[in-house]
């Protein structure tokens, strides 16, 4: 446990040092979005968080986060729709997407990177996972 808030403490100190990334989190469940919120915040990213997919695409182009973190089964409209929408837009058709899911199979994660995904996790996500993808993504989205 200890070892943890050092790493945290580490990582606070590195994202003083550069402009904050915003990340959007649409996630229904409520335990997760937080979590995945928390990773994100402790990695130095500015989060907006959804609990609904119906909004999503309009407070996603309201925000121009740098990356999106996306959950796939929500109870309204399909995080794979949500995704398929946003490559439709052109505003919105280069953002990163990192789509969670509970569903692992291969033609699960085929079906979302077909969908237009930048990368497909698997629930439970681990904080590693979750935070390389977004920095990997971050890192490769040009400045405006």
């Amino acid at each position: 446990m200890l070892f943890l808030a050092y790493i945290i403490i580490i990582l606070k100190d590195l994202s003083m040092s550069s402009p904050q990334k915003r990340v959007v989190i649409v996630e229904d469940e409520k335990d997760a979005a937080e979590m995945f919120a928390e990773m994100m915040r402790v990695s130095g990213y500015k989060v907006t968080k959804i609990f609904s997919s119906t909004p999503a695409i309009g407070i996603i182009a309201a925000e121009n986060p740098d990356v999106v973190i996306l959950d796939v089964m929500m109870p309204d409209i399909s995080g794979l729709e949500v995704l398929r929408y946003m490559r439709r837009e052109p505003a919105l058709k280069d953002t990163p997407v990192i789509l969670v899911s509970a569903k692992s199979m291969p033609s699960d994660i085929k079906t979302g990177m077909d969908a237009g995904a930048s990368r497909y996790l698997t629930k439970p996500v681990s904080f590693l996972d979750l935070k390389k993808a977004v920095d990997e993504l971050v890192v490769r989205t040009p400045a405006l």
